[in-house]
């Protein structure tokens, strides 16, 4: 059950309609004068042990009403408290007992009326122990009160290389730093909004397209996209296996009836995928921590394999954004996320990790040939105790870093970097990040021994790249500031098209393109009866790094003639002449030992199937 307790100098309500799940006798206009207001949320956990939870329920208001010094109590159900709710009849017979047990008490109890639309006013006392909440779970111990919110402080700045602090207003330009100042800081943007143009591209290029019969930011993956994106999944493990990282593969769906699970769940908010299974309450991963934290609880750890590292590319997670917030590529429902956690042997060794793992962030926007800024946050007993090597980091990007400074610990982080592209709109795009937990490990019991003593250790959550749907996000966005859009060529769908001039030109093309994929380069043959023009311009629109036109002189002469599209400017395509062998060796070296994987599509291009 979730519960929002308020101490009020009243509380006044009016119901005014009722929907199908309503109670039928209720008593009007009602209200009541310094009480505790009890907005609650009956979830479908609670219906595992409907007594424990009014017990606890009980307890936690019995406390709270001793703690503000009143006897009054308005029990108002409140569903917007949770997306994980019980039955309607389940909710009014919990609500109704939780009334009775309160007036056996000796408490003066209102209760609102289930399931009508209200009207209601309520003034606030404002005293520290004013506004309360609290999660009641099914076998909990019902005497933990939840404190009042700590107001936290947010204090924001720049430091530069050279270690030196400026106030963020100097950065707040259009340049791809001041856009992340802006929207981290919560300065008005002087950009104009509209729709990412990535939208457009990831359909006009055949890459991905909404799934209309699936939920809201819910893909699906046509063959050039879905090399696209196997390809950046190959690219994380060849980063991280040498890194010492041991992939592992673990379920996406979890019981929130297992404490830590709930505990940990519970500090994402509300935007999760819930559900029954049977008599468990079931939640849907937002990150593949739940199964590696539950490895690493189950196992038997030695300090002397410290730092261990455990990765998973969580196909899928799921986060039950905002329906108006989901969109395109940028925000969705359900994404796959490269996720590496590190167990350190302390605070000095997870320091360490973050470094090398922060500057596979940094790499990360080399190779994918988006630029990336970056946003470090941390409480202030960290940054004041660890300060030297916060300048140390910043040092080692080269580039100017905003710095947010909490006053006390919200999180389970106590640190965390934020890499992030922008878009065509100037917004970011948060991609690679690091984040020291000094939580998990505890809540898990995830431990080992040392001298005697039991120690729960920090943990790293990495994601050198970020999701990968937001790294093709991020390459497409990145697009609008070339003067001819490309992508990097070993992430081209299509590496070389070869195009004959006749029909009589086939056999040298089909020559060619054995060649060449042969040689681990990805090349097709545009053998449709189409003219030369209408060809070279759709493979212009497919962004095909190389084109090899082949006509008679290409025949007589044994070259190709090549129009390389990073080299070229707009109307003024870059043309060279250039034998098969020499193109071979020029792609090779644009590969520079990337991952490769054949064509997801036909060789020939009359085979090509359309899918939008």
């Amino acid at each position: 059950m979730r519960l929002l307790l308020i101490h009020s100098d009243f509380i006044e309500y009016e119901p005014k309609k009722k929907t199908k799940m309503a109670e039928d006798t209720i008593q009007g206009k009602d209200s009541l004068e310094d009480a505790l207001v009890v907005f609650c949320a009956v979830e479908s956990a609670d219906e595992d042990d409907q007594a424990d939870v009014v017990r606890q329920t009980v307890s936690e208001i019995l406390k709270t009403t001793g703690q503000v010094g009143t006897d009054r109590v308005m029990i108002y159900p409140y569903a917007h408290l949770s997306s994980d709710l019980s039955t309607p009849e389940f909710a009014v017979d919990t609500l109704k007992s939780l009334e009775n047990a309160l007036l056996s008490e000796k408490l003066t109890v209102k209760r609102a009326p289930f399931g009508w639309y209200k009207s209601f006013t309520l003034a606030c006392k404002g005293h520290p122990l004013s506004e309360l909440s609290k999660t009641i779970v099914a076998g909990g111990d019902g005497e933990t009160l939840a404190a009042p919110k700590k107001e936290v402080t947010h204090d924001f700045f720049v430091m530069t290389p050279d270690g030196a602090r400026h106030d963020y207003h100097e950065y707040l330009g259009d340049s791809p730093f001041g856009c992340l100042v802006r929207k981290e800081t919560g300065e008005p943007s002087s950009t104009a909004g509209g729709e990412p143009i990535h939208v457009d591209l990831m359909r006009a290029k055949e890459l991905v397209d909404y799934e209309p019969v699936s939920d809201v930011g819910h893909l699906r993956w046509m063959p050039r996209g879905k090399l696209i994106r196997d390809l950046l999944a190959d690219y994380v493990q060849s980063i991280l296996l040498p890194y010492g990282a041991t992939p592992v593969e673990t379920p996406v769906m979890y019981d929130l009836g297992d404490r830590a699970i709930y505990e940990h769940a519970d500090k994402f908010g509300e935007r999760q995928y819930r559900f029954r299974s049977g008599n468990r309450s079931m939640m849907l991963r937002f990150a593949a921590c739940f199964g590696m934290f539950s490895i690493m609880r189950d196992m038997h750890i030695s300090p002397n394999t410290l730092p261990l590292k455990m990765y998973e590319l969580s196909t899928y997670s799921f986060r039950h954004e905002q329906k108006g917030e989901v969109i395109g590529l940028k925000r969705l429902r359900a994404f796959t996320m490269p996720d590496m956690h590190t167990l350190c042997l302390d605070m000095s060794e997870a320091l360490t990790c973050f470094e090398e793992q922060l500057a596979m962030g940094w790499q990360t926007g080399i190779d994918f040939g988006t630029g990336l800024v970056a946003a470090f946050r941390c409480t202030k007993d960290f940054f004041d105790e660890y300060r030297p090597w916060v300048e140390k980091i910043v040092a080692a990007s080269g580039q100017p870093v905003l710095i947010e400074i909490l006053s006390d610990r919200v999180h389970y982080w106590v640190a965390k970097i934020d890499l992030a592209a922008i878009d065509g709109q100037g917004r970011p795009i948060e991609n690679p990040t690091v984040q020291i937990d000094v939580e998990s490990s505890k809540r898990f019991n995830i431990r080992y021994h040392r001298d005697g003593e039991e120690v729960h250790p920090p943990i790293l959550h990495c994601s050198p790249t970020g999701s990968v749907e937001r790294v093709i996000c991020a390459m497409l966005e990145n697009t609008a500031h070339q003067e001819v859009a490309h992508l990097p060529t070993w992430l081209s769908p299509t590496q070389v098209r070869v195009i004959p001039v006749a029909e009589r030109h086939l056999g040298k093309a089909d020559e060619v393109m054995t060649l060449l994929n042969g040689r681990n380069i990805r090349t097709d043959l545009d053998d449709r009866d189409e003219s030369v023009g209408k060809k070279v311009r759709e493979a212009g629109m497919e962004w095909v790094p190389y084109v090899v036109v082949i006509g008679d002189d290409e025949v007589a002469k044994e070259t190709l003639t090549v129009t390389i599209r990073s080299l070229s400017k707009p109307n003024k395509p870059f043309k060279q002449e250039i034998s098969s062998e020499d193109l071979a060796v020029m792609v090779t070296r644009d590969l520079a030992g990337r991952p490769w994987r054949p064509l997801y599509t036909p060789r020939l291009l009359s085979k090509k199937a359309r899918y939008i």
